[in-house]
């Protein structure tokens, strides 16, 4: 036995001294392997080393860092493993899955490492038995959960191996589960870089493109390039790879989202070729991930021109199956091919971009001298005679091709449209040739909606009905065509404004149809929409208000809604175009949203918050004749009830309280018909978020009504109601991230905001419906809900603020600068304890189960709330009501807990505990009320009295309860209390002492004061019991889900 010992000892010193050879270097491995294979060969018994081998790597196991040291030990043992397959893998293995399952994670992290780098090494043509690696597989299986990141990600490492095999299918279903839940970048990088290419994996690495970690948006590039072909992915995915890789904001996952777009896509599966790449992406669909493409392939030089290739070469005489003959007698031997969608976006994207180099390398050779501006010049000269050669020849050619592709129908719309932004690069300075434009132009402008007969013979309009062509990018495109060809000052509107003279002559005769009218109010919407100055306005002042009368109003009152919804749009433009808003225009759309359907009463919604924003409210009132000089605005402290049914034109309403009557009102209607997103809560929300963000330069609206718009927005966001308005959802969820880090004064108006909004939304209390007990506890989790939303909101540090200075080199540089004032009490997360613990003393001390439950989750909003040092008199003043507030939650042992342990850190915040805080620093912290001024003056408004000579205290802890069981008779005497005993319950429970430092004598009455305190307690359970039994039969319960929410 001492021999076997000893020769044990001699080969562990042998294999321990190759293994301290190969810890310096990865060159020396192969030689070491070769030496380690001669010394197993020699061992008499292969059970023998196996001992030896395992012994000497025990140290390994407890070695805690991942030092470089021990990374090369771990992979030459992993190699050795690998080469020796003769029944020593498959005990490495067992050896392995003991230290795998230890209690102590070292020794899993590095039997995992080991195992990973086996499974990753072991070629497919290794023999190893189906019940070890069974074992194998499933004990990493079970290290996916463990607790340690780097165990995981080992873990995963080595089940990748096995992920494609149809006999574990449950290992690629346990990498999509856990993807979404992981917390740890690393792990989830681990994930995405193991799953193989599947309809399945391709969501979910996709989705992983808009991950937090920079990592991991790289590494699912990485795998998008190397294992998804370019076809295999749908024309989504694919838009949705380059729209977010190319606009990524780390510079490294964007390369690798370069890298995978030139390298694999375009180089492997287009040939190199662009205009393939773009018809892989379905341009018509998603254009602005074309243009992108395109402006990056231009940008790193991926796309050339050969000789001969040009827009030319499609208004030629070659034949083919796809031109067009034009009907002119001038062109009757010139045929023009029709250019696909990717064409014709390719060479506008080519043609933008050699105009805008042209023009650089210009403005270069302008700014420097010598060989270095005659180089910039030559390359300036290359890309404008290459910009030349691509272009038409002429403009008539260039006005037959957009008119060919106009007249071939709606499958070149796209095709046109990018045409039309062509002409941009064209010269118009020559007379002749502005004159062919200009009545390209004239022609655009007067062609008709196109539109379809359906069956009973009824016109329909095909488009949005707004717009120029039905599309806002058509008419963009026709407007910056025509400011074009229209480039001197003035000339612009002067010929638009001729065009809608002469369209609207029908509608003033009144002979034209519904498509008249729609058009000539397109063309209207296209003037005054890109008109640049006042210019048009101020020249033609009579005619401009002859067409507001003869042609908008009107059109605000037609019968048709579309011809409605058109005009009003147009109204809110011509109001923002106005030095002051007219009377008849402000009436006309304030009748639009109270009486027009839901899609009209958007439009018109729309315009007044934009006139409202643009001139101002008091002007847009004074416009209907309001003369608000006798009522100071500053002095509001509430919004006017408006009931919108009952609303006429002649009403006397401000534009804020109708706005407001809206957000009031819940009889709206459905969104617009094909738009889900659109609804008037979505634009009324969008339009007061906008009015809150920007206050500061909004002076004429009360700051006393901010605090009652941001609750009403708080109550939308989290109302069962609002939760398909998706685009009202988004924009308030964007306005609410930012609000209060914007100003310390949006702080005070959230402040001001938190306890009405929990006066709304909590079920039961003031007036609020109740419902069953499922309605009842759903309701009141959206408050909570809405209560740690709130106070997020609050806790939420406030911006820096950028400041210009002077740098270096005499430009002016915005820096980024803290601000050293701290905000107020008003502003901070005092006055918000301060007014919540107030609403909980508003209740008697007799409390319905909703007003209870209601004071319990105001308290636990409470206690989260952080005090600052030099808020002397709010601590004082917080300790004399938390002595209160004990009072009104004493049955709720957890809360009181959380209650006294703010009022100890408070109690640690006092730097002068024995001065008493004096009636008058009280009320000057809550602030008084002026009757004659109707306002409060100074500090929070509260209007609350509280007796500052009662001191703070902290009730005393009732002392442990006795060990002597409790007689039967006086327990069933208790469960039968009867309701005039519950009310001397409530004296009891007032006697019970709270006052620090008690005197002696005071202290010899302590158990007794402890006796009373837990008959107290025992007697509000009893009574709590029998009142959420009555609560159930009134269907305000709150469920045990609710309580949870509560505890959180």
């Amino acid at each position: 036995m001492a021999e076997i010992e000893v020769e044990e000892k001699q080969l562990m010193a042998k294999i321990a001294k190759i293994i301290d050879d190969i810890r310096t270097s990865f060159a020396t491995h192969n030689r070491k392997l070769k030496e380690l294979r001669a010394v197993r060969s020699k061992c008499p018994s292969a059970a023998q080393f196996f001992s030896a081998f395992s012994k000497t790597l025990i140290p390994l196991f407890g070695a805690q860092r991942r030092t470089a040291l021990a990374e090369r030990v771990v992979r030459f043992v992993s190699a050795f493993a690998v080469n020796n397959n003769d029944g020593f893998l498959e005990d490495f293995f067992k050896f392995l899955l003991v230290g795998a399952v230890a209690a102590n994670k070292t020794a899993r992290f590095r039997a995992c490492q080991i195992i990973s780098e086996i499974i990753m090494r072991l070629p497919d043509d290794t023999e190893v038995s189906d019940e070890v690696l069974d074992e194998v597989i499933e004990c990493m299986k079970v290290r996916v959960g463990d607790k340690v990141p780097v165990i995981r990600t080992f873990a995963i490492r080595s089940l990748s191996r096995f992920v494609n095999d149809s006999d574990n299918s449950d290992i690629l279903y346990l990498f999509l589960e856990l993807l979404p839940l992981e917390q740890n970048a690393e792990v989830r990088k681990a994930i995405v870089l193991s799953l193989p290419p599947s309809n399945a994996t391709s969501k979910a690495i996709v989705s992983c493109s808009l991950d937090v970690s920079e990592s991991v948006r790289k590494a699912a590039y990485l795998v998008l390039a190397n294992k998804f072909p370019l076809q295999s992915l749908s024309i989504k995915l694919r838009a949705l790879i380059l729209q977010r890789g190319l606009a990524d904001r780390s510079e490294a996952v964007s390369k690798e989202c370069l890298k995978l777009l030139k390298d694999h896509w375009l180089a492997k599966s287009c040939n190199g070729n662009p205009v393939e790449l773009l018809k892989y992406l379905d341009v018509e669909t998603y254009e602005l991930v074309g243009e992108s493409v395109m402006q990056v392939l231009l940008r790193a030089g991926l796309v050339k021109v050969s000789d001969g290739e040009s827009i030319r070469e499609y208004i030629s005489s070659a034949g083919d199956e796809t031109e067009v003959m034009l009907g002119d007698s001038s062109h009757d031997n010139q045929r023009i091919k029709l250019m696909e969608p990717e064409v014709a976006l390719y060479w506008r994207s080519l043609c933008r971009h050699l105009q805008v180099e042209a023009q650089a390398k210009g403005s270069e050779a302008a700014a420097t001298l010598g060989t270095e501006a005659a180089v910039y010049a030559a390359e300036a000269s290359d890309k404008h005679d290459l910009l030349e050669r691509i272009l038409p020849v002429t403009v008539s050619d260039y006005v037959d091709l957009v008119k060919i592709h106009i007249d071939a129908g709606p499958n070149y719309r796209f095709a046109s449209r990018q045409l039309l932004l062509l002409g941009e690069m064209l010269d118009f300075s020559d007379s002749t040739i502005r004159k062919v434009a200009s009545a390209f132009v004239q022609d655009l402008l007067h062609r008709p909606l196109e539109y379809e007969v359906v069956d009973d013979g009824n016109k329909f309009v095909i488009g949005d009905g707004i717009n120029l062509g039905g599309d806002k990018d058509w008419a963009n495109a026709v407007s910056r065509l025509a400011r074009k060809v229209h480039a001197a000052a003035g000339e612009f509107e002067e010929v638009i404004f001729e065009v809608v003279k002469e369209l609207a002559q029908p509608c003033r005769e009144r002979i034209a149809d519904f498509m008249q009218w729609m058009h000539c109010l397109a063309v209207t919407g296209l003037l005054l929409e890109n008109a640049k100055s006042f210019h048009l306005v101020q020249g033609k002042a009579t005619e401009f208000a002859e067409l507001l009368k003869s042609l908008l109003l009107p059109g605000a009152k037609h019968v048709h809604l579309d011809v409605q919804r058109v005009a009003v749009r147009c109204l809110g433009l011509f109001g923002i175009l106005e030095n002051k808003p007219s009377e008849e225009l402000v009436k006309q759309l304030r009748l639009s949203f109270a009486k027009a359907p839901p899609t009209i009463s958007i439009m018109a919604c729309k315009a007044l918050f934009d006139l409202g924003m643009w001139h101002g409210l008091p002007e847009v009132d004074k416009a209907i004749g309001q003369d608000l000089s006798f009522q100071p605005q500053a002095d509001k402290m509430t919004f006017t009830p408006i009931n919108l049914s009952e609303t006429d034109e002649d009403l006397n309403i401000e534009l804020l309280d109708l706005l407001y009557s809206g957000l009031e009102t819940s009889d709206w209607g459905k969104s617009l018909e094909g738009d889900e997103t659109e609804s008037i809560q979505a634009v009324l929300g969008e339009g007061f978020a906008k009015i809150l963000l920007l206050s500061e330069k909004y002076p004429s609206i009360p700051a006393a009504l901010h605090h009652l718009i941001l609750a009403k927005l708080i109550n939308l966001y989290f109302s069962n109601e609002s939760k398909d308005l998706q685009r009202l959802k988004q924009c308030l969820s964007i306005f609410f991230e930012h609000y209060a880090s914007l100003s310390a004064n949006h702080k005070k108006c959230l402040s001001e905001a938190f306890v009405p909004v929990m006066h709304s939304m909590w079920p039961g209390i003031y007036g609020n419906a109740g419902g069953s007990s499922i309605v009842v506890s759903n309701k009141r989790k959206r408050a909570v809900q809405a209560s740690k939303f709130m106070l997020q909101m609050m806790q939420a540090p406030l911006y820096a603020k950028g400041k210009e200075v002077e740098g270096e080199n005499g430009r002016r540089e915005t820096s980024e600068t803290l601000d050293s004032k701290e905000p107020s009490l008003q502003c901070g997360e005092e006055g918000l304890a301060i007014r919540i613990a107030t609403e909980v003393l508003s209740f008697h001390m007799k409390k319905t189960p909703a007003e209870r439950s209601y004071v319990s989750a105001l308290c636990r909003i409470l206690v989260l709330l952080h005090f600052r040092l030099l808020e002397q008199g709010a601590i004082k003043l917080m300790r004399k009501l938390l002595s209160r507030v004990f009072e009104s939650v004493s049955a709720e042992k957890d809360l009181v807990k959380e209650l006294k342990q703010m009022a100890e850190r408070l109690k640690g915040l006092e730097r002068h505990p024995d001065e008493e805080l004096s009636q008058d620093e009280a009320n000057n912290i809550f602030g008084k009320y002026i009757p004659f001024q109707k306002r409060y003056f100074r500090s929070l408004g509260i209007d609350f009295n509280l007796d500052a000579s009662a001191p703070a205290a902290v009730p005393q802890t009732p002392a442990p309860c006795s060990t002597r069981p409790t007689r039967s008779r006086r327990r069933v005497k208790r469960e039968q209390t009867s309701s005039d005993e519950e009310d001397s319950h409530t004296s009891i429970q007032s006697m019970v002492p709270n006052i620090p430092g008690a005197t002696s004598t005071r202290s010899q009455r302590a158990s007794k004061t402890a006796a009373m305190t837990k008959m107290t307690a025992k007697t509000d359970r009893i009574r709590i019991e029998e009142d959420d039994e009555e609560e159930s039969s009134e269907s305000e319960v709150t469920s045990d889900d609710d309580s949870d929410q509560f505890s959180e």
